[in-house]
Protein backbone atom coordinates (compact mmCIF):
# COMPACT_ATOMS: atom_id res chain seq x y z
CA UNK A 1 0.00 0.00 0.00
CA UNK A 2 2.72 2.24 1.25
CA UNK A 3 4.73 1.91 -2.57
CA UNK A 4 1.07 3.04 -3.83
CA UNK A 5 0.81 6.15 -2.54
CA UNK A 6 4.95 6.85 -3.17
CA UNK A 7 3.89 6.44 -6.60
CA UNK A 8 0.63 8.64 -6.44
CA UNK A 9 2.79 11.86 -4.32
CA UNK A 10 5.33 11.17 -7.33
CA UNK A 11 3.17 11.67 -10.10
CA UNK A 12 2.12 15.67 -10.27
CA UNK A 13 5.85 16.70 -9.32
CA UNK A 14 7.23 14.24 -12.18
CA UNK A 15 4.33 16.21 -14.61
CA UNK A 16 4.90 19.42 -13.47
CA UNK A 17 8.87 18.51 -14.23
CA UNK A 18 7.93 17.74 -17.65
CA UNK A 19 6.14 20.79 -18.30
CA UNK A 20 8.95 23.04 -16.94
CA UNK A 21 11.37 20.87 -19.20
CA UNK A 22 9.10 21.62 -22.22
CA UNK A 23 8.95 25.26 -21.52
CA UNK A 24 12.47 25.74 -21.26
CA UNK A 25 12.82 23.81 -24.77
CA UNK A 26 11.02 26.09 -26.24
CA UNK A 27 12.09 29.17 -24.73
CA UNK A 28 15.70 28.97 -26.77
CA UNK A 29 13.14 29.37 -30.06
CA UNK A 30 14.44 32.81 -30.50
CA UNK A 31 17.98 32.60 -29.60
CA UNK A 32 18.11 29.52 -32.26
CA UNK A 33 16.53 31.96 -34.81
CA UNK A 34 18.93 34.47 -34.53
CA UNK A 35 22.04 32.25 -34.48
CA UNK A 36 20.78 30.44 -37.57
CA UNK A 37 20.97 34.23 -39.07
CA UNK A 38 18.34 33.35 -41.72
CA UNK A 39 15.58 34.87 -43.51
CA UNK A 40 11.84 34.63 -41.79
CA UNK A 41 10.49 32.19 -43.90
CA UNK A 42 13.52 29.95 -43.99
CA UNK A 43 13.80 29.67 -40.26
CA UNK A 44 10.23 29.14 -40.00
CA UNK A 45 10.41 26.38 -43.30
CA UNK A 46 13.24 23.91 -41.83
CA UNK A 47 11.97 24.43 -37.98
CA UNK A 48 9.14 22.41 -39.48
CA UNK A 49 10.95 20.05 -42.12
CA UNK A 50 12.86 18.70 -39.60
CA UNK A 51 10.74 18.22 -37.22
CA UNK A 52 8.14 16.07 -39.71
CA UNK A 53 10.24 12.61 -39.52
CA UNK A 54 10.93 12.80 -36.08
CA UNK A 55 6.97 13.56 -35.21
CA UNK A 56 6.42 10.62 -37.70
CA UNK A 57 8.71 8.40 -35.79
CA UNK A 58 7.23 9.05 -32.59
CA UNK A 59 3.54 8.97 -33.92
CA UNK A 60 4.20 5.38 -35.42
CA UNK A 61 5.52 4.21 -32.01
CA UNK A 62 2.89 5.70 -30.20
CA UNK A 63 0.08 3.98 -32.21
CA UNK A 64 -3.51 4.74 -31.83
CA UNK A 65 -6.65 2.47 -31.07
CA UNK A 66 -9.08 5.13 -32.41
CA UNK A 67 -7.80 6.71 -35.45
CA UNK A 68 -8.66 10.78 -36.01
CA UNK A 69 -11.22 11.46 -38.49
CA UNK A 70 -10.57 13.76 -41.58
CA UNK A 71 -11.98 16.88 -39.97
CA UNK A 72 -9.74 16.71 -37.18
CA UNK A 73 -6.98 15.94 -39.51
CA UNK A 74 -7.97 19.19 -41.56
CA UNK A 75 -7.93 21.14 -38.46
CA UNK A 76 -4.64 20.60 -37.41
CA UNK A 77 -3.04 20.94 -40.67
CA UNK A 78 -4.66 24.30 -40.94
CA UNK A 79 -4.29 25.30 -37.51
CA UNK A 80 -0.03 25.05 -38.80
CA UNK A 81 -0.65 27.41 -41.61
CA UNK A 82 -1.56 29.95 -38.85
CA UNK A 83 1.11 28.63 -37.22
CA UNK A 84 3.34 29.09 -39.84
CA UNK A 85 2.27 32.85 -40.25
CA UNK A 86 2.82 33.15 -36.64
CA UNK A 87 6.54 32.04 -36.62
CA UNK A 88 7.22 33.81 -39.91
CA UNK A 89 6.08 37.54 -38.30
CA UNK A 90 7.73 36.28 -34.84
CA UNK A 91 11.04 35.92 -36.51
CA UNK A 92 10.84 39.15 -38.06
CA UNK A 93 10.24 40.74 -34.89
CA UNK A 94 13.00 38.92 -33.39
CA UNK A 95 15.44 40.54 -36.20
CA UNK A 96 13.88 44.14 -35.23
CA UNK A 97 13.25 43.83 -31.67
CA UNK A 98 15.37 40.99 -30.24
CA UNK A 99 14.92 37.96 -28.84
CA UNK A 100 13.46 38.98 -25.27
CA UNK A 101 10.96 41.60 -26.63
CA UNK A 102 9.61 39.43 -29.62
CA UNK A 103 8.92 36.93 -27.30
CA UNK A 104 7.38 38.42 -24.30
CA UNK A 105 4.75 40.61 -27.26
CA UNK A 106 3.81 37.20 -28.53
CA UNK A 107 2.77 36.10 -25.87
CA UNK A 108 0.02 37.88 -25.24
CA UNK A 109 -2.23 35.85 -27.42
CA UNK A 110 -4.06 35.15 -24.16
CA UNK A 111 -6.06 38.89 -24.96
CA UNK A 112 -6.72 37.51 -28.55
CA UNK A 113 -8.25 34.63 -27.34
CA UNK A 114 -10.12 37.04 -24.83
CA UNK A 115 -11.58 39.14 -27.82
CA UNK A 116 -12.33 35.52 -29.48
CA UNK A 117 -14.42 34.21 -26.97
CA UNK A 118 -16.26 37.76 -26.70
CA UNK A 119 -17.00 37.84 -30.17
CA UNK A 120 -17.66 34.16 -31.24
CA UNK A 121 -19.21 32.63 -28.28
CA UNK A 122 -20.55 35.82 -26.55
CA UNK A 123 -18.60 35.73 -23.26
CA UNK A 124 -18.78 38.79 -21.39
CA UNK A 125 -15.34 40.98 -20.86
CA UNK A 126 -15.53 42.04 -17.36
CA UNK A 127 -14.49 45.38 -15.79
CA UNK A 128 -11.60 43.53 -14.28
CA UNK A 129 -10.50 41.70 -17.58
CA UNK A 130 -10.71 45.32 -19.22
CA UNK A 131 -8.67 47.00 -17.42
CA UNK A 132 -6.24 44.20 -17.23
CA UNK A 133 -5.89 44.58 -20.96
CA UNK A 134 -5.81 48.29 -20.75
CA UNK A 135 -2.44 47.25 -18.95
CA UNK A 136 -1.37 44.92 -21.03
CA UNK A 137 -1.62 47.54 -24.53
CA UNK A 138 0.19 50.07 -22.57
CA UNK A 139 2.65 47.53 -21.69
CA UNK A 140 3.62 47.07 -25.41
CA UNK A 141 3.38 50.22 -26.08
CA UNK A 142 6.62 50.85 -23.36
CA UNK A 143 8.26 47.67 -25.28
CA UNK A 144 8.82 50.03 -28.62
CA UNK A 145 10.77 52.32 -26.15
CA UNK A 146 8.65 55.44 -27.12
CA UNK A 147 10.32 56.39 -29.58
CA UNK A 148 13.23 56.84 -27.35
CA UNK A 149 17.08 56.74 -28.62
CA UNK A 150 18.07 54.33 -25.72
CA UNK A 151 14.95 51.79 -27.13
CA UNK A 152 17.14 48.82 -27.94
CA UNK A 153 16.02 47.47 -31.49
CA UNK A 154 16.55 48.08 -35.49
CA UNK A 155 13.10 48.97 -35.45
CA UNK A 156 11.54 49.15 -32.09
CA UNK A 157 7.97 50.27 -33.26
CA UNK A 158 7.25 48.16 -36.13
CA UNK A 159 9.06 45.06 -34.12
CA UNK A 160 6.49 45.42 -31.93
CA UNK A 161 3.59 45.85 -34.47
CA UNK A 162 4.79 42.46 -35.90
CA UNK A 163 4.91 40.59 -32.36
CA UNK A 164 1.36 41.95 -32.26
CA UNK A 165 0.13 40.70 -35.26
CA UNK A 166 2.46 37.16 -34.56
CA UNK A 167 0.82 37.18 -31.02
CA UNK A 168 -2.83 37.35 -32.83
CA UNK A 169 -2.33 34.77 -35.22
CA UNK A 170 -0.70 32.21 -32.60
CA UNK A 171 -4.16 33.00 -30.96
CA UNK A 172 -6.10 31.56 -34.27
CA UNK A 173 -3.96 28.52 -34.52
CA UNK A 174 -4.45 27.51 -30.50
CA UNK A 175 -8.09 27.92 -30.97
CA UNK A 176 -7.97 26.05 -33.92
CA UNK A 177 -5.70 23.23 -32.66
CA UNK A 178 -7.70 22.87 -29.58
CA UNK A 179 -10.51 22.01 -31.72
CA UNK A 180 -8.33 19.26 -33.43
CA UNK A 181 -7.08 17.03 -30.30
CA UNK A 182 -9.41 15.30 -28.16
CA UNK A 183 -9.16 15.49 -24.54
CA UNK A 184 -6.75 12.88 -23.12
CA UNK A 185 -5.50 11.89 -26.55
CA UNK A 186 -1.79 11.67 -27.89
CA UNK A 187 -0.92 14.89 -29.12
CA UNK A 188 1.66 13.29 -31.52
CA UNK A 189 -0.30 12.70 -34.60
CA UNK A 190 -2.26 16.37 -34.10
CA UNK A 191 1.35 17.91 -33.76
CA UNK A 192 2.62 16.08 -36.64
CA UNK A 193 -0.82 16.95 -39.09
CA UNK A 194 0.05 20.96 -37.61
CA UNK A 195 3.48 20.76 -38.24
CA UNK A 196 2.90 19.48 -42.21
CA UNK A 197 0.64 22.73 -42.25
CA UNK A 198 3.73 24.42 -41.35
CA UNK A 199 5.88 23.34 -44.20
CA UNK A 200 2.94 24.03 -46.54
CA UNK A 201 2.68 27.79 -45.19
CA UNK A 202 6.06 28.63 -45.39
CA UNK A 203 6.10 27.29 -49.34
CA UNK A 204 3.05 30.03 -49.89
CA UNK A 205 4.87 32.63 -47.96
CA UNK A 206 8.75 31.62 -49.98
CA UNK A 207 7.91 34.05 -52.87
CA UNK A 208 7.37 36.85 -50.65
CA UNK A 209 10.80 36.59 -49.03
CA UNK A 210 13.20 37.94 -51.39
CA UNK A 211 15.96 36.05 -48.87
CA UNK A 212 14.44 32.32 -48.67
CA UNK A 213 16.97 29.84 -49.62
CA UNK A 214 16.15 25.98 -49.99
CA UNK A 215 20.10 25.20 -48.93
CA UNK A 216 20.98 27.61 -45.88
CA UNK A 217 24.56 26.84 -45.68
CA UNK A 218 26.34 25.52 -42.35
CA UNK A 219 26.04 26.33 -39.19
CA UNK A 220 22.61 27.47 -40.26
CA UNK A 221 20.97 24.23 -40.55
CA UNK A 222 22.48 22.98 -37.42
CA UNK A 223 20.95 25.54 -35.24
CA UNK A 224 17.93 25.45 -37.40
CA UNK A 225 17.58 21.25 -36.95
CA UNK A 226 17.94 22.26 -32.89
CA UNK A 227 15.23 24.76 -33.23
CA UNK A 228 13.32 21.90 -34.68
CA UNK A 229 14.05 19.01 -32.58
CA UNK A 230 14.24 20.97 -29.31
CA UNK A 231 11.37 23.06 -29.85
CA UNK A 232 8.62 21.93 -32.16
CA UNK A 233 9.55 18.09 -31.12
CA UNK A 234 10.55 17.68 -27.60
CA UNK A 235 9.32 21.26 -26.39
CA UNK A 236 5.91 20.97 -27.94
CA UNK A 237 5.37 17.40 -26.90
CA UNK A 238 5.90 17.56 -23.26
CA UNK A 239 3.88 20.75 -23.11
CA UNK A 240 1.01 19.26 -24.92
CA UNK A 241 1.20 15.90 -22.69
CA UNK A 242 1.66 17.70 -19.41
CA UNK A 243 0.12 21.00 -19.34
CA UNK A 244 -3.58 19.56 -19.08
CA UNK A 245 -2.60 17.62 -16.18
CA UNK A 246 -1.78 20.61 -14.03
CA UNK A 247 -4.20 23.22 -12.29
CA UNK A 248 -5.04 26.16 -14.54
CA UNK A 249 -2.43 28.37 -12.26
CA UNK A 250 0.31 26.27 -12.28
CA UNK A 251 -0.28 26.28 -16.11
CA UNK A 252 -0.26 29.92 -16.77
CA UNK A 253 2.71 30.38 -14.00
CA UNK A 254 5.04 27.82 -16.19
CA UNK A 255 3.91 29.23 -19.49
CA UNK A 256 5.17 32.58 -18.47
CA UNK A 257 8.67 31.20 -17.72
CA UNK A 258 9.41 31.00 -21.26
CA UNK A 259 9.03 34.87 -21.87
CA UNK A 260 10.71 35.13 -18.99
CA UNK A 261 13.31 33.15 -19.89
CA UNK A 262 13.98 33.86 -23.52
CA UNK A 263 14.51 37.85 -22.10
CA UNK A 264 17.24 36.05 -19.95
CA UNK A 265 18.89 34.04 -23.05
CA UNK A 266 18.81 37.48 -25.05
CA UNK A 267 20.66 39.08 -22.67
CA UNK A 268 23.04 36.32 -21.87
CA UNK A 269 24.03 35.18 -25.33
CA UNK A 270 23.33 38.78 -27.59
CA UNK A 271 23.97 41.27 -25.07
CA UNK A 272 20.26 42.79 -25.23
CA UNK A 273 20.08 45.75 -23.25
CA UNK A 274 17.13 46.64 -22.87
CA UNK A 275 16.17 51.10 -21.68
CA UNK A 276 14.39 50.73 -18.30
CA UNK A 277 11.28 51.87 -19.73
CA UNK A 278 11.36 48.47 -22.32
CA UNK A 279 11.78 47.16 -19.19
CA UNK A 280 8.93 48.44 -17.10
CA UNK A 281 6.63 47.38 -20.36
CA UNK A 282 8.28 43.80 -20.12
CA UNK A 283 7.39 43.54 -16.81
CA UNK A 284 3.70 45.20 -16.82
CA UNK A 285 2.84 42.69 -20.22
CA UNK A 286 3.80 39.40 -18.04
CA UNK A 287 1.72 40.61 -15.52
CA UNK A 288 -1.27 41.42 -17.16
CA UNK A 289 -1.27 38.09 -19.54
CA UNK A 290 -0.24 36.09 -16.45
CA UNK A 291 -3.22 37.34 -14.86
CA UNK A 292 -5.35 36.78 -18.19
CA UNK A 293 -3.97 33.63 -18.14
CA UNK A 294 -4.90 32.76 -14.64
CA UNK A 295 -8.80 33.76 -14.86
CA UNK A 296 -8.98 31.69 -18.21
Amino acid sequence: MSHGFEFYDLEVPVTRLRALVGVTAISFSAVFVRLAAVSPVTATFYRALYAVPALAVIHAAGGSSSPRDRRARRLAFASGILLALDLVLWHESIALIGAGIATVIANVQVVFVAFAAWWLFGERLSTRTCAIIAAVLFGIALTSGLARPDAYGANPVVGVLLGLAAGASYACFLLTFRTATRPGAPVAGPLLDSTIGVVAGALVAAPFDPHFAFTPSWPAHGWLAALALVAQVVGWLLIATALPQLPAVETSILLLVQPVLTVLWGRVFFDERLSVIQWAGIGLVLAGVGSMSRRR
